[in-house]
């Protein structure tokens, strides 16, 4: 694949040692300057293949658009709310993150967070160091049948979980991904939204910031839980609107906050952090040795792997893509790109809906990496650069296709593969059935005509249709192969349709003109795969 190529990678951000040593060990040169300008940042960009970053820079559009080289954004961390993923996915430019990286030290300062409100440990803190001894002050609260609420069921809201269970919590939670069976083995109910606001006691948001999410605990959603909620947001800030958060605070509904993330960091408004009710960090979710070492060495790993062409992990923008280099699967990729290809060949130009279409059980997944690989064969030859499994399906329907996938377990009788891809433009007889034999891409039927023998698409293939009846035709277009120097290497043909047959010839060059050619068939066209 195009972004699988890194040789110069750009860390922008301080990230721990073992990042640059484990990419400098899989061959990859590193340019290791943390705190550059904007300036600086464009210009050291330019011919850079990878850039890793954690969350001070910012990969802005106009930062992508100097990259002219850039294949791959790491964000050694969770949140890409620093990276232009659409300004990447448009350019072909693939985003990964980390995502077990800080789990566990996210998970245990939002612990910390729930105890600290439950005693007010850091207000007793702080009035010791004034030389007050005011016992009667902080008087608090035992967790122990207490009902946390956990809105976001992922590896952190899972460990929070498990965590506070240990304090005897009750914990009942809500996540639109994540099954009710799936949170009920670690030990959470779940329970519509509109159900958790008066049960809590404390509630937790570990979600990511979407416009979903946006002011998920609001003026509404306060004056519905418990006078006295206590709230925790060690997500990203914004989740909880803050000026319904500092309204519930001063009118008693909510009794105390724990905020590690703020609309706007560092805050201007101090208000909040402020608030004697509010315990507040600098973002400290991740900043642990352990959380940054962590996050060093996996996202160092995953751009080695990519690399050397072993795996794909972490990918934001088109997770699907995470078994693309897997082995077995490459050659399907090669397999939907070279019908992509031939479809365009066919039909051009290929406008309207294409459907990808996967047969057999061992492909019911595949048609998610599939899709956007014929969207980049159908758009082959276009003026788009940089175009690959990242950008093929945005590209496309901005080229006015649309690509869409299905699947069926069943594998008709004609075939004897055990799977099949077929690739249809809707409302028209175009239509290709290929498969896989050892790692080689075939084709089996071309507009309804299946082949007797199943054609590889590698090599140069020059491709006509051709009355059926006719027996001169192959030794006349040989003969003219000949002439033009061309050797033949294979021939297959297909069965007749309407009269007509389909001869496809491995060739052993590209044929100069085929204006000689066309004298003798109804159609004649060559590809290279």
């Amino acid at each position: 694949m195009a972004f699988a190529t890194l040789s110069k990678v750009l860390l922008s951000d301080s990230l721990d040692p073992c990042c640059k040593q484990l990419l400098q060990a899989g061959g990859i040169q590193v340019l290791d300057k943390p705190n550059l300008s904007r300036e600086q940042l464009l210009a050291e960009i330019q011919d850079c293949d990878g850039l890793i970053v954690r969350s001070a820079t910012k990969v802005t559009a106009d930062v992508i658009q100097a990259a002219k080289k850039l294949q791959v954004i790491g964000r050694a961390g969770t949140g890409v709310d620093n990276v232009d993923v659409e300004a990447a996915t448009r350019k072909g430019i693939l985003v990964m993150n980390t995502p077990t990286g800080n789990s566990l030290s996210a998970a245990e300062l939002t612990c910390g967070m729930i105890l600290s409100l439950a005693r007010q440990i850091p207000q007793a803190a702080a009035s010791m160091k004034e030389g007050k001894w005011d016992r009667k002050k902080f008087m608090g609260m035992e967790l122990h049948g207490k009902t946390l609420g956990i809105l976001g069921l992922g590896r952190i809201g899972r460990e929070v979980a498990i965590r506070m269970q240990a304090f005897g919590m009750k914990t009942i939670g809500y996540d639109p991904i994540i099954t009710p069976a799936d949170s009920a083995a670690f030990g959470v109910q779940q329970l519509p939204l509109e159900q958790i606001w008066p049960l809590c006691d404390f509630i937790t948001v570990h979600t990511p910031l979407l416009p979903s999410t946006t002011g998920l605990l609001n003026d509404s959603t306060f004056a519905k839980c418990r006078r006295g909620v206590q709230v925790v947001n060690c997500a990203r800030g914004g989740i909880v609107d803050e000026g319904a958060l500092l309204r519930a605070l001063q009118s008693g509904q909510c009794g105390g906050a724990g905020l590690d993330v703020f609309t706007e960091e560092p805050p201007r408004d101090r208000t909040l952090v402020n608030h004697p009710n509010v315990i507040s960090c600098p973002h400290l979710g991740a900043s642990t040795r352990e959380a940054q070492s962590r996050c060093g060495k996996e996202i160092a790993l995953q751009f080695v792997d990519l690399a050397q062409g072993k795996a794909l992990a972490g990918v934001v923008n088109g997770q699907a893509l995470s078994s693309a280099l897997e082995p077995q699967t490459k050659p399907w990729i090669a397999l939907a790109k070279a019908l992509g290809v031939l479809l365009q060949t066919l039909a051009s130009p290929v406008k309207g809906s294409v459907q990808v279409s996967t047969l057999g059980a061992p492909l019911e997944k595949a048609g998610s990496y599939l899709s956007p690989a014929v969207a980049t064969g159908l758009l082959e030859g276009a003026a788009q650069k940089d175009m690959n499994l990242v950008n093929g399906l945005l590209l496309a329907q901005e080229a006015g296709l649309k690509v869409t996938a299905a699947h069926s377990n069943v594998v008709p009788e004609l075939y004897s593969s055990g799977s099949l891809l077929q690739v249809t433009l809707q409302g028209t007889p175009f239509r290709l059935v290929g498969s896989v034999q050892g790692s080689t891409p075939i084709l089996q039927e071309l507009n309804g005509a299946n082949f007797k023998q199943p054609v590889p698409l590698t090599g140069h293939l020059l491709f006509y249709r051709a009355k059926a009846a006719t027996a001169s035709t192959l030794p006349t277009v040989i003969g003219l192969l000949g002439k033009a120097q061309v050797q033949l290497q294979s021939y297959h043909s297909s069965c007749a349709v309407a009269g007509e047959q389909w001869s496809i010839l491995g060739i052993s060059s590209v044929v100069g003109a085929l204006g000689d050619v066309k004298e003798h068939v109804t159609e004649v066209f060559q590809l290279t795969l």
